[in-house]
């Protein structure tokens, strides 16, 4: 059976992972356009349940009759690399000959009939889509978007728009970035990882350089980040290669240079200086330079799709953040207590620096979880020194399920490289302990943050119980004063 390649041709299709982050948001784009859309996953979460209120069929658990809801074969099986060919729902399309697609091959499919803007990075990928749509919607573009989280300002992580903009986070971690035909694209920065996928940093540079490519077929432009030596080289072999080519960042040939006014403890204020123009400020409400840069990549992509300036500053000054970016988890005896996604020594980096900028004369109490060994082998020492960068620190062992273990790449061997002293760092390999572990090494004043891609997400609310049981007769720093952005 041939692969679909309109949306005509996906006919019923069933999502096996469909609690994940993107397949959740591909999944509510098929409802936005009418297509009947049932699912699999291991495990009930929030995600699952908003689908089916949006009229989703979803079972728990993996099984060859999901493939027939009501009885009858789906036309289209959707799945994504991570999820291993020997689940039911897989083994039965199969057998079936119903095609199956990776959520890239689909997502193409999602996007045909759209201007595409598309987000790639090492990092910063998420927050810079999520300003991007809140700018062009804050100017009334209204555009279709999917995104790896849900978003403060927007409510989901995908919907589909009225307009004919459609901005997508485009993931370079297994190559799906090049399953697109943009009219635009973003690369944040460029950093070795995923290397169980391109095996090796020259081919992932090469990846990246591609997907700038891409926009060479829509006459369209890419926005590179030209502050790191990896990012100003793909700008240069971008423009060699014939693409037209935007550049960000604080450095002084930046075609959209970032001008520092200063920082609070909310975000940065800054001008974005675009040949003799000078726009701002710009006031941001979410914490780190970083993110300044981010807010750049998404003036420029809106000044190169002619979006006025003054509703992108408009729009980026309302920007409150995406889940699992800082996000406030809640506070305990004057006690903050943050989640964030970083899992790369630079993100781990970014982060705890902007902690730094409004902790005031807190400590840092941070718990790390390191995602994947191969990440792990490979940075190891670099994630030691990042969480130097906080008081008080508790590693976990590697979340990686299913992986084959890799000799060294452990969350004790981590520990022994933060520069800290020893009463200060713990290797904790009890999850379920390391929750009391944050909340006796914190103190009124303090911010802990729980920090990784895996499941270390989920102890937030875990963190605040055990300081109500310790800080109960507490007072609470006013929200006011203590909830970044």
């Amino acid at each position: 059976m041939s692969r679909p390649t309109t949306i005509d041709e996906l006919g019923r299709v069933h999502i096996v992972g469909i609690g994940g982050a993107g397949l959740s948001g591909l999944a509510r784009l098929m409802l936005d356009r009418g297509i009947a859309v049932s699912g699999s996953d291991t495990r009930d979460s929030s995600r699952i349940t908003s689908l089916r209120q949006q009229g989703a069929r979803i079972t728990i658990g993996h099984d060859p009759e999901n493939i027939r809801p009501d009885g009858v074969l789906v036309d289209t099986v959707v799945d994504t690399p991570i999820i291993p060919d020997s689940v039911a729902d897989l083994v039965a399309a199969r057998a079936a000959g119903v095609p199956v697609l990776s959520r890239a091959q689909a997502l193409a499919v999602m996007l045909a009939d759209s201007r595409v803007v598309g987000v790639g990075g090492t990092h910063g990928k998420t927050t810079t889509t999520s300003m991007i749509t809140v700018a062009l919607q804050h100017a009334g573009v209204d555009p279709s978007f999917a995104i790896g989280s849900e978003v403060n300002d927007l409510g989901s992580n995908a919907h589909t728009g009225s307009g004919e903009v459609f901005v997508v986070e485009a993931d370079e971690s297994d190559g799906a970035f090049l399953h697109m035909s943009p009219v635009a694209v973003v690369v944040t920065n460029v950093e070795p990882d995923h290397m169980d996928y391109w095996r090796d940093f020259p081919a992932l540079q090469a990846g990246f350089l591609e997907f700038t490519g891409l926009v060479q077929a829509n006459a369209g432009f890419a926005v590179v980040c030209i502050d790191q030596a990896d990012g100003a080289e793909l700008a240069r072999q971008a423009k060699q290669a014939g693409t037209r080519v935007l550049t960000y960042g604080t450095a002084a040939a930046a075609d959209y240079r970032i001008e520092i006014i200063g920082s609070t403890a909310a975000g940065y204020e800054f001008y974005v200086v675009h040949e003799t123009d000078r726009f701002g400020p710009l006031s941001l409400q979410v914490p780190g330079v970083h993110n300044a840069a981010n807010a750049t990549a998404a003036f420029a992509v809106c000044a190169g799709l002619g979006v006025p300036a003054a509703a992108v500053i408009e729009g980026l000054a309302g920007f409150s953040g995406a889940r699992r970016r800082f996000e406030f988890r809640g506070q305990s005896g004057g006690i903050r207590v943050y989640d964030d996604y970083a899992h790369h020594p630079t993100e781990l980096t970014a982060t705890l620096t902007a902690a730094r900028e409004f902790v005031g004369s807190g400590r840092l109490v941070v718990a790390f979880q390191a995602h994947h060994y191969y990440r792990t082998a490979m940075f190891s020492k670099e994630f030691g020194a990042a969480l130097g960068l906080a008081d008080e620190v508790v590693v976990l062992e590697v979340f990686a399920p299913g992986e084959e273990p890799i000799p060294g790449a452990s969350g004790q061997a981590m520990a022994a490289n933060v520069p800290l002293p020893a009463d200060a760092v713990v290797f904790e390999p009890s999850f379920s302990a390391v929750a009391g572990h944050l909340a006796r090494r914190a103190r009124p004043g303090d911010l802990i943050m729980t920090l990784g891609a895996g499941d270390i997400s989920l102890l937030g609310t875990e963190v605040l119980a055990k300081l109500q049981e310790t800080y109960s007769s507490a007072p609470d720093v006013p929200q006011s004063e203590s909830e970044a952005p």
